[in-house]
Order: C-alpha cells, then sequence, then structure tokens
C-alpha cells in the first residue's frame, strides 16, 4: 500500500515557476504509474499529467501541455510536477496518485493529500 505526500505549493505570481514533489512510502513505489490532478474551487477534479512506472512515457493536458513537465525518480520514490509559465487559471489543490497509467481518476488508487497552488495575476 502506498501513502502519497505532496510537498512544494505556495503562492506564485504569473509567469513564475513551482515544482511539486510527491513522495510515497510503500515499497512498491516503481510498480505504478503516478499522475497529477488538479481542483479548483467549484469544479470538478481534472487530469493534469501522468508518467508510466519505468518513467519512459508521459501525457499531458492540453491546458498544461508545453508548461508542465512530470517526472519521476525511482529510487526516491519520488514523484515531481514542474510547473513553469504559471497562469491565474492554474489555482488549484493539486493531488498526485498511484495507479493504472491513465488519465482517469477513477485508475489510481491511491492519493495524496494536496498541495496548494495559487497563481496571482
Amino acid at each position: 500500500q502506498e501513502q502519497l505526500v505532496e510537498s512544494g505549493g505556495g503562492l506564485v505570481q504569473a509567469g513564475g515557476s513551482l515544482r511539486l514533489s510527491c513522495a510515497a512510502s510503500g515499497r512498491t513505489f516503481s510498480n505504478y504509474a503516478m499522475g497529477w490532478f488538479r481542483q479548483a474551487p467549484g469544479k470538478e477534479r481534472e487530469f493534469v499529467a501522468r508518467v508510466s512506472w519505468g518513467g519512459g512515457s508521459t501525457y499531458y493536458a492540453a491546458s498544461v501541455k508545453g508548461r508542465f513537465s512530470i517526472s519521476r525518480d525511482n529510487a526516491k520514490n519520488t514523484v515531481y510536477l514542474q510547473m513553469n509559465s504559471l497562469k491565474p487559471e492554474d489555482t488549484a489543490v493539486y493531488y498526485c496518485a498511484a495507479g493504472i497509467y491513465s488519465s482517469l481518476a477513477s485508475s489510481y488508487d491511491y492519493w495524496g493529500q494536496g498541495t496548494q497552488v495559487t497563481v496571482s495575476s
């Protein structure tokens, strides 16, 4: 069983950057694909990015493609989300999740508690 803890959120001005980290405590981290999702106030949770178990495959939502980059370090049981050129519409709680390589939230079995990202205009 995986326990996931996100960090790295905060307040940043539009155009700025943040790097989110998600540390997993289980012993089977490398068996799972990892995904990042986000949820803004009053909106449904939406897919942001995913990375395959070995890190060789990635996929992004159209809204973040070219600005965000997902990566993982299986030796450190950690997945990252580098966010550049941030926009106010990126403001949300960001969640990492472990599961099957998919853009569907229902494909992920384990979730972190979330970290707040706020982008000011």
